[in-house]
């Protein structure tokens, strides 16, 4: 499947361009948004790259736009044939703890993840009355829309849970104790 249109939204605003330079263009003239020198250059090489999924690039304050890839040549055409991506672009992929984790922690793409997490669990040995602190293993299988929303679900989960106490010892997301694999929609 050749992709090589790119559909931007910037909230009402919206544009199938046929170039990154068009894409940047479009950008440019819309009053609310500031785009840098890192985000154009960005664009350029999002839209060279082999990344099939959609973008997401945050230009201020709870102000996002996207950019999703696609076959389309008309903006009706892209809004009534959504691009699915092929077989092999569907497969599972691993995204690294540190680097990538931070890289595309924001990026919008909703699905099916696999979440890992080690953390220090504080735990109260009930003969002695001491706290011990012992390393604990998390795994699970959840739906959401980015790695950043996969670690929010994850945290708030561990930490309204009963048997875990609410002095234990979390990870940061940039760690290496929490890995987000994508497994697809």
């Amino acid at each position: 499947m050749n992709l090589d249109h790119l559909y931007v939204r910037y909230f009402s605003y919206e544009h199938l361009a046929s170039s990154p330079e068009e894409v940047i263009e479009f950008l440019k003239s819309i009053p609310e948004v500031s785009l840098s020198d890192a985000i154009a250059e960005d664009i350029v090489i999002y839209y060279h790259s082999n990344v099939p999924y959609p973008k997401r690039y945050k230009v201020g304050t709870r102000k996002y736009f996207i950019l999703i890839k696609s076959n389309a040549t008309t903006l009706e055409e892209f809004k009534n044939h959504p691009t699915q991506p092929t077989e092999s672009e569907s497969q599972p992929t691993a995204v690294a703890p540190l680097e990538s984790a931070i890289q595309y922690a924001d990026d919008f793409r909703p699905g099916w993840y696999q979440v890992d997490v080690r953390f220090k669990r504080l735990v109260v040995n009930p003969y002695t009355n001491k706290c011990e602190i012992n390393d604990a293993d998390f795994s699970v299988r959840l739906k959401a829309e980015s790695i950043q929303n996969c670690y929010d679900i994850v945290m708030d989960h561990l930490r309204n849970r009963q048997d875990v106490d609410p002095r234990s010892q979390l990870p940061s997301i940039k760690g290496r104790n929490f890995t987000a694999q994508y497994l697809g929609m």
